[in-house]
C-alpha cells in the first residue's frame, strides 16, 4: 500500500441457482485466485451466495438459514487471507428480508449494509420478497460456532438434544473451594474448558445499517461503503451520503441483466459517479449460472477511479478484473478542490446522519503494480481522441488570440519564427484567429532574425512556411546589433555564456516590439509550457510578449499539434515544411552551428521534455511526491530511461522549478488549455523565493 496505491477485484462466480455449497466453494476458490493476485479489497455480485434469481425461493426458510452457514463457512476458510471481502446474500432482520452485502475480514463479519432501493418494474421484482433497508440500524446475531457446526457436518441438519434428567436434584448452588479439587490451587476460568470459551468468542453481534464506513487501521486515509446494485441508479444513490462521510471508496455488489445498450450506460454511470464523488468504485455483476428464464446476466465487472475506468471485463464470461487504485490521488484531489467538501456536517438534509465505523485491517505491504502510466499524460494514445484534442486546443488558442485582436482593435500582429516548433505553432494559431475575425492574414508579419546559431534549414523552413500560410515575410539580421551591444557592455563575442546567449534574445525581443509598434500590431509569444516549467527562456527575451498563445502547451503536445496541422491542412507544400520543421533538433539556435548543423541541442542541456512533462503533470496536477513520481516514471519509462537517467533529470526539474519561479510570477496573458498551467494569475499562485529543500532532500535519500 505504498504511496498510497491497493490493488482490488470485482470477481464473477460461477454460480448455482439455490446452491449455497456450491456457490460458497466457487467464491472462497475465486477468493483465493484473487489473493494470488495481491489484491487487498475483493467484491463479489449481489446475493451471490443464493444467486439473484431464487424468486420465491427466497421465502424457504432453509435457503436463508443456508446462506448464512455459508457466509460463516466463507468467513472461516478465508481467514487467513489479508483482502476485505464484500458478498451478498438475502438476511432476516427483525422479521424482515433484506438484501444485503456482508463485509468480511480476517475470518470476521464486520457488518451488513442493506440494499436501499429496491427495484420493481420491468423484469424486476425485488419488493417482493424484500425490505428497503433505507432506516435500517441495529445488530444482528450471529452463533458462529452453531453455524460452523452445520457445515461441518455430514448430516443436514444437527440436532441439539438436551438431557433434562437429574436437573431436580440441585436444589442450590453451593460454594466450591480448592478442597473439592485434592487440594489444588482453582481459578474460576477452569469452570470452563476451551470449547466453551470458543462458542463465546463465535457468538457475534454485527451492524446492519445502509450508513457503514469500512475504515483501515494500518491505511486510514482509505474508507469503503457500500451500495447495491439499483441504489447507484437512482437520483440520489447512497454513496452520495457515504462520501460525505468520509467514503472514498464505494463498492457496489450487483445484478444486472443485459438488454442491448445497457452496458454503455452502466459504465457511463460508474464512470460519472467515480468523477462526481471523487473516489473510486468498484462494480461487482452476477453473470453466467443465474436463471436464465426470462433474462441473461452478463457479469459486466468494472473498476473506475475518478472518472476513468481502469478495468473493465470482456462480458459473458465470468470471471476476475483487477486494478491498482491510487487513494492517496483521491484524497488530494478532494483536498484540492474547494467545492468538493466532504464532511458530514455539510451532507445534504436528510444525510446528515451518523454513521457506523467497522474497522478492518490490512498488512501494510507494497502493492506491486500492474497499473500502466502512460509516459505521455499530455497527450491522449487513441489517434482519433488525439485528433479531436488537437483541434479543440488549436481552436482554444485561436479563440483566445481573437477576442484579444478583437477588445484592442488589432488589425496586426507581429510573430519572431524561427523555424522551430514553438514559433511555428504560434504562426498557425495566429492565421487562424485572423480567418475567424475575417481579416487578411498579410497583416501577420513573420520577423526573421538569424544570428550566429541560425542555420540554412531553420532559416529556409521560416521563409516557405510563411508563404504558404499568407503572411509578410519581414528578416532583420541582428548580427551587427549583437556584436554592437556586446562591444557597449564589453563583452568578448568569443565567450559563449548566458550573456552571449540572452543578448541575441533580447535583441530579437526588442526588434519585435519595436516592428508591433510601427504597425500598430502585437507580439504573439511563442514560448510553450514545458519551457515555462523549466525557466528555459531569457528573462525579459522570448519570455515577454503581448500574448502568449503557447503558454499553456506543454512541448510533447506542441508535436502533435503541428503534426495534426500537417495531417489535414490538405496543402501538401506545407506538409512537407511542417514535417520538416517536426524532424528538426529542439534548439534556441544562440550557439554557432557546427559544419551547417544545429550544434545546441536543448534536451542535451535540460534533459528529455517527455520526462519534464511527465513530472510536471504529477506535480502540479497531482501534488504527487518526489519519491512517488520517480516510481511512477520507473513504470511508464522502462525500456525508454533508465533509473539513474530518470533521477538525474528529476533532480533537475525540480531544482530549475523552484529557482525559475520569478519567470513565472510575471508571464504575459494567454489562453489555459489544459489541466496543468502555471499563470501567476490563474493555477499556479508560487513565491518566487520558494525553498526546494524538502522535495531535494527526498530525492536524495532514492536508492537506485
Amino acid at each position: 500500500m505504498k504511496d498510497g496505491f491497493i490493488k482490488v477485484a470485482a470477481a464473477t462466480p460461477d454460480v448455482r441457482v439455490a446452491d449455497c455449497e456450491y456457490n460458497a466453494t466457487e467464491i472462497i476458490r475465486m477468493i483465493h485466485e484473487m489473493e494470488a493476485q495481491g489484491a487487498k479489497i475483493m467484491v463479489f455480485p449481489e446475493l451471490c451466495i443464493t444467486a439473484y434469481t431464487c424468486g420465491d425461493l427466497f421465502w424457504q426458510e432453509n435457503l436463508l438459514e443456508e446462506a448464512k452457514v455459508q457466509l460463516v463457512r466463507i468467513a472461516e476458510e478465508t481467514k487467513e487471507v489479508d483482502a476485505l471481502i464484500f458478498v451478498g446474500l438475502p438476511l432476516e432482520y427483525n422479521g424482515k428480508l433484506y438484501n444485503v452485502a456482508a463485509g468480511l475480514n480476517h475470518g470476521e463479519i464486520l457488518g451488513f449494509v442493506p440494499k436501499t432501493w429496491l427495484p420493481n418494474y420491468n423484469e424486476f421484482y425485488e419488493a417482493r420478497y424484500f425490505t428497503s433497508g433505507e432506516h435500517v440500524d441495529g445488530t444482528v446475531h450471529i452463533d458462529r460456532e452453531a453455524y460452523k457446526e452445520r457445515y461441518d457436518s455430514d448430516f443436514d441438519d444437527v440436532e441439539f438434544d438436551i438431557e433434562m434428567t437429574s436437573f431436580d436434584e440441585f436444589e442450590e448452588l453451593e460454594e466450591i473451594d480448592d478442597e473439592d479439587f485434592g487440594g489444588e490451587n482453582f481459578d474460576d476460568e477452569d469452570l470452563f474448558d476451551d470449547d466453551e470459551m470458543d462458542d463465546e468468542l463465535y457468538e457475534e453481534d454485527i451492524w446492519i445499517s445502509p450508513n457503514t464506513i469500512f475504515t483501515c487501521e494500518d491505511m486510514p486515509k482509505l474508507q469503503i461503503a457500500a451500495e447495491i446494485c439499483e441504489d447507484l441508479w437512482v437520483p440520489n444513490p447512497p454513496s452520495v451520503a457515504h462520501a460525505f462521510h468520509g467514503a472514498n471508496l464505494i463498492v457496489n455488489l450487483s445484478a444486472s441483466d443485459e438488454v442491448v445498450g445497457k452496458d454503455s450506460y452502466r459504465k457511463s454511470l460508474v464512470s460519472a459517479q467515480s468523477a462526481r464523488l471523487l473516489c473510486g468504485y468498484i462494480y461487482a455483476t452476477a453473470g453466467e449460472g443465474e436463471s436464465t428464464q426470462d433474462v441473461v446476466y452478463g457479469g459486466h465487472n468494472l473498476i473506475a477511479e475518478n472518472g476513468s475506468v481502469l478495468a473493465e471485463s470482456k462480458r459473458f464470461a465470468n470471471g476476475v478484473i483487477y486494478a491498482d487504485l491510487d487513494i492517496h490521488r483521491l484524497d488530494n484531489e478532494r483536498r484540492r478542490m474547494t467545492t468538493c467538501q466532504f464532511a458530514p456536517d455539510l451532507a445534504p438534509e436528510g444525510q446528515d446522519i451518523s454513521y457506523n465505523e467497522a474497522p478492518f485491517t490490512l498488512e501494510n505491504t507494497e502493492t506491486v503494480l500492474t497499473r500502466k502510466f502512460d509516459s505521455r499524460p499530455f497527450v491522449p494514445g487513441i489517434k482519433e481522441e488525439r485528433e479531436r484534442r488537437c483541434d479543440e486546443i488549436l481552436n482554444i488558442q485561436a479563440m483566445g488570440l481573437k477576442k484579444r485582436l478583437a477588445h484592442i482593435h488589432c488589425q496586426n500582429a507581429v510573430i519572431g519564427l524561427s523555424g522551430g516548433l514553438d514559433s511555428t505553432l504560434a504562426l498557425l494559431v495566429t492565421v487562424r484567429a485572423f480567418d475567424m475575425l475575417g481579416m487578411d492574414r498579410s497583416k501577420t508579419t513573420a520577423v526573421t532574425m538569424p544570428c550566429f546559431g541560425t542555420t540554412d534549414r531553420t532559416y529556409n523552413n521560416a521563409c516557405q512556411l510563411s508563404e504558404c500560410l499568407g503572411a509578410t515575410l519581414k528578416e532583420v539580421n541582428i548580427r551587427e546589433a549583437v556584436n554592437l551591444h556586446f562591444r557597449d557592455i564589453g563583452h568578448d563575442p568569443e565567450v559563449h555564456d548566458v550573456t552571449y546567449e540572452n543578448g541575441q534574445a533580447r535583441e530579437r525581443t526588442q526588434i519585435l516590439m519595436d516592428i508591433a509598434n510601427q504597425s500598430g500590431g502585437i507580439v504573439i509569444g511563442t514560448g510553450d509550457l514545458s519551457e515555462l516549467a523549466l525557466g528555459w527562456a531569457t528573462y525579459n527575451g522570448d519570455h515577454m510578449s503581448m500574448y502568449a498563445v503557447n503558454s499553456s502547451v506543454p512541448k510533447t503536445l506542441v508535436r502533435h499539434l503541428v503534426r495534426y496541422y500537417a495531417d489535414t491542412c490538405e496543402d501538401q507544400k506545407l506538409a512537407e515544411i511542417l514535417l520538416d520543421i517536426l524532424d528538426t533538433p529542439v534548439s534556441p539556435e544562440l550557439l554557432p552551428p557546427k559544419d551547417g548543423v544545429i550544434s545546441q541541442k536543448t534536451e542535451d542541456l535540460v534533459g528529455p521534455y517527455e520526462l519534464h512533462d511527465f513530472f510536471l503533470y504529477y506535480m502540479l496536477r497531482w501534488t504527487f511526491p518526489p519519491k512517488k513520481i520517480f516510481r511512477l516514471a520507473q513504470n511508464a519509462f522502462s525500456g525508454e530511461y533508465d533509473d539513474e537517467t530518470i533521477l538525474k533529470w528529476l533532480k533537475t526539474f525540480y531544482r530549475r522549478f523552484f529557482m525559475q519561479q520569478f519567470k513565472r510570477s510575471c508571464l504575459p496573458d494567454g489562453p489555459k488549455v489544459g489541466s496543468v498551467a502555471v499563470s501567476p494569475r490563474g493555477d499556479l499562485r508560487m513565491p518566487s523565493d520558494a525553498c526546494a529543500t524538502l522535495w531535494m532532500k527526498e530525492l536524495d535519500q532514492i536508492r537506485i
